[in-house]
Parts: structure tokens; sequence; C-alpha cells
């Protein structure tokens, strides 16, 4: 290929060192989002059925108000039970921040390969990271407030909102939810994302003529004395 020549060595200086860490940690907030499963379970007594365990699956994209609790019994507590369903459609916010994360995962691979191939060649606008910062902010500001809502719609709250425990003879009590430590983590990377980027931002606006030039101009002051 005309042009190419590989050197490895870049991605050791801190603007290919940022670009790896940026594709790493893209990768972990799509996985840790993405990749999540869990169930909420709750404790029912009704006619005929005592102590019976029922549970919701849930998984990404969050679409909470499609999931619905399994029946207490073949006969649903002698007709006093109706599908219950969790409430809430967190897609949207969900697929924003993992679909931000498989992007960026691919602009960086597409970045290395150019950055280490075509280093003598290479350069970046600004204006690009500094974007990819601001979605990286915005996706993990809603992401979280998503999940905040998330684990409000499949925690204990729900019991209040489910007319087949109002019925006579029948009680209901929260058991468990899956534990969210990993969409908690994902939020996070979310935000280290924020600061890489910004990082990126000032690597780049350090490399620029700019920068250059206001260096010489505060510089000049002192060597004129």
């Amino acid at each position: 290929v005309v042009g190419l020549r590989m050197d490895f060595s870049v991605v050791l200086e801190p603007l290919g060192f940022v670009k790896v860490l940026e594709w790493l940690f893209a990768v972990f907030a799509f996985a840790t989002c993405g990749g999540f499963q869990g169930e909420t379970a709750l404790l029912i007594s009704c006619e005929g059925v005592v102590n019976k365990t029922i549970t919701a699956a849930f998984a990404y994209p969050f679409r909470l108000n499609t999931v619905v609790f399994s029946a207490p019994d073949p006969k649903s507590c002698g007709g006093t039970w109706t599908d219950v369903y969790l409430m809430g459609d967190f897609s949207s916010s969900a697929q924003f921040f993992v679909t931000l994360a498989a992007l960026v995962f691919l602009y960086c691979v597409t970045a290395l390969v150019v950055y280490v191939g075509y280093y003598h060649v290479y350069q970046e606008n600004n204006k690009f990271p500094l974007t990819v910062t601001f979605l990286w902010l915005l996706s993990t500001f809603v992401w979280a407030k998503a999940l905040a809502d998330i684990k409000v719609s499949t925690g204990a709250s729900i019991i209040p909102g489910i007319e087949s425990c109002k019925a006579p003879g029948t009680t209901c009590h929260f058991l468990s939810v899956t534990s969210m430590g990993v969409l908690n983590v994902s939020v996070v990377f979310g935000l280290l994302n924020v600061v890489l980027w910004a990082g990126n931002v000032w690597l780049i606006y350090k490399d620029t003529n700019l920068h250059n030039q206001w260096n010489r101009i505060s510089e000049s002051p002192t060597e004129r004395v």
C-alpha cells in the first residue's frame, strides 16, 4: 500500500495510548450494559397457593413494560390473578449508550490502524473528539437516569401497584432482584470515556499551530526583558 509504514511504537505516545484506552473502555461500556440479564422475584400466597415464588426476567434493552411475571399457579389463584407487567420502557437510553460505545469501538479500531500505518501523514481534527466527548457525556447522563428508574421499576416499590396483590386472601412480598452492580460499572465506564475523550481533545490541541503560537506569544515578553 502506498505510504504504508507500520510503526507500533506510536501507540506508546500519549495520543496513541489514549486511543488504545478509548478502544478498551468502549468495549467495557458496551459489554457491561449490553450483556446484562436479570430478574425480579416476588413471594405470593393466594387461594390454593402458599409462598409461591414468581419471577420476571429482564435484560438489555430494558423494555420492562413487555416483561410479565410468571403466574402463581395454573388456575391463577382461583381467577383473582391477572398478568402483571413491569413498568417502563428504557430502551432508548440504553440503546443510545450501547450504540455509541459500538460506534466508538469501530472508530478507534480504524483510527489505530491509520495511526500505526500512516503516522507520518496522520492528522486529526479536534472537532470530532470534542463531539464524541459531548455524546459520551450526554449518553452517560441519560443512561444513569434510566438506570435509577430501572432500579425503582424492579424493586420493592412495585408491590403497591400490582392490582392482583390487592385481591382478598392474596398477599405479596418482594423477594429479590438481581444485583445491578455491573450496570453501575457501565456508568463509571461512561464517565471514564468522557475524561479520555476530553484528554484526546487536549492532546490534539497541544499539537496545533494555535497552541504553539500562543506559547510563542506568552513567552515573547520574557524574551524582550
